[in-house]
C-alpha cells in the first residue's frame, strides 16, 4: 500500500512538473515573440498602415455624414436617416474614401499575413529553430506561442483602431453613442479579430509547408485575392451553369435557386462571411441575410432589429470563421509537429 501511495504521489508530482514546464515554456516563448514583433521594422509598417487607415476612415465618415445632413437640409426631397448615427462613423465613407468597415475588411488580412508568413520558415533558414527545440521546452509551445503572440497583437490593434475611430468621431462631430451602439461596435471588433486571426493561421500554415518566406507570402496573398475577388465570380459562374437565368422562363423558375446557390458558395469565403456579418451587426435596418418571399414579408413590422436578433442572424458566421481558423491552425500544428527540424 505504501509503495502504491508513493507511486501515486510521484506520478501526480511528475504531472504537476510537466504542467509547470509547459506553462513556463509557453509563457517565455509568448513574451519572446511579443518582443520580437514590437521591436521589428514590420511592426512600424503595420502601425503606419493602421494609423493611415484610421485617419482616412474618420475623415471620410465625418465628411460623408456632414455632406448628407447638409443635402437633406437644403433639398426637401433628400432624406437622411439620423438613427444610429454613431454606427455611421464605421459604415459611411466620403466621396472617395471607403468606410472603416470596408477598409478593415480589405487591409485587415494583410496584418495577419505580415505577422505570420515567415513565422516558421524564417526560423529554419536562420538556424534559430534548432536552438529553440534544443531547449527544455515542449515543441508544440513554439507554434502555439507564435500564434498567441500574433493574435494578441492583432486584438490590441483592432480594439485600438476601433476605439480611436469612435473617440475621434465623437470629438469632431459630437455624436454620442448609445449603449446598444457600443455593444454592436465591440461585437463587430471581435468578429474582426477572429477574421484577421484566420489569415494569420493561413499564413502560418504556408510558413510551415514552404521552405522560403517569399513563397509563403505569395501563396497567402494569392489565397486572399481568390477569396476577396475571384470567389464571387466563380460562385456566379457555377450558379448560372446549374440554374440558368437567360430567358424570362428560366428567370421565373430558377431565380431563387440561382440566388441561394450563389450565396451558399460565396459563404465558403471568409471575406464574404465577415462582410455579411459586419453589415448586419452595424446596420440594424438589415432584417435578413437570405432571400425573403412576399409571404414572409406579409404582416412584418417595418422597424430596426434589436441587438439580440442581429446577433442571432450572424452567429453562424462567427462559428464558420472560428472553424476555419481552427482548421488552418490545426493543419499547421500537425505539419509542424511531424517535421524533422534538426536535419534542416
Amino acid at each position: 500500500m505504501a509503495k502504491a501511495a508513493e507511486s501515486t504521489v510521484s506520478a501526480a508530482e511528475e504531472n504537476k512538473i510537466r504542467r509547470n514546464i509547459r506553462y513556463h515554456s509557453l509563457s517565455a516563448l509568448y513574451r519572446k515573440e511579443m518582443a520580437d514583433h514590437v521591436n521589428s521594422k514590420r511592426f512600424i509598417i503595420i502601425l503606419v498602415l493602421v494609423l493611415a487607415m484610421t485617419i482616412a476612415s474618420v475623415y471620410g465618415a465625418v465628411t460623408g455624414i456632414t455632406s448628407a445632413i447638409r443635402n437633406a437640409a437644403s433639398d426637401p426631397k433628400a432624406s437622411f436617416d439620423t438613427t444610429f448615427m454613431f454606427l455611421k462613423l464605421y459604415t459611411m465613407g466620403g466621396s472617395s474614401i471607403p468606410s472603416y468597415m470596408s477598409l478593415i475588411a480589405l487591409i485587415g488580412p494583410f496584418i495577419g499575413l505580415i505577422l505570420g508568413f515567415d513565422a516558421i520558415n524564417a526560423e529554419k533558414n536562420n538556424g534559430t529553430l534548432n536552438r529553440l527545440v534544443s531547449q527544455p521546452i515542449y515543441r508544440d509551445s513554439i507554434i502555439i506561442g507564435k500564434f498567441l503572440a500574433s493574435a494578441t497583437l492583432i486584438a490590441v490593434m483592432v480594439l485600438s483602431t476601433g476605439i480611436a475611430v469612435g473617440c475621434a468621431g465623437f470629438l469632431t462631430s459630437g455624436i454620442r453613442p448609445s449603449q446598444e451602439e457600443i455593444i454592436r461596435v465591440l461585437i463587430f471588433l471581435f468578429y474582426t479579430v477572429v477574421y484577421i486571426c484566420f489569415w494569420l493561421a493561413m499564413a502560418m500554415l504556408f510558413s510551415v509547408l514552404t521552405r522560403h518566406a517569399a513563397t509563403s507570402a505569395l501563396a497567402s496573398i494569392a489565397l486572399w485575392l481568390f477569396f476577396a475577388i475571384f470567389m464571387s465570380l466563380l460562385a456566379g459562374i457555377i450558379a448560372n451553369a446549374a440554374y440558368p437565368v437567360n430567358t424570362e422562363y428560366q428567370q421565373a423558375v430558377n431565380s431563387l435557386n440561382n440566388y441561394n446557390l450563389n450565396i451558399n458558395l460565396n459563404r465558403v469565403s471568409p471575406y464574404y462571411l465577415y462582410s455579411e456579418a459586419s453589415s448586419v451587426l452595424m446596420n440594424p435596418a438589415a432584417r435578413a441575410i437570405n432571400a425573403v418571399s412576399y409571404a414572409q414579408l406579409a404582416g412584418a413590422l417595418s422597424s430596426y432589429l434589436s441587438l439580440g436578433q442581429s446577433v442571432l442572424l450572424v452567429w453562424p458566421h462567427l462559428v464558420g470563421l472560428l472553424a476555419l481558423t481552427f482548421a488552418a491552425f490545426t493543419i499547421s500544428y500537425v505539419g509542424f509537429m511531424r517535421q524533422e527540424i534538426r536535419g534542416n
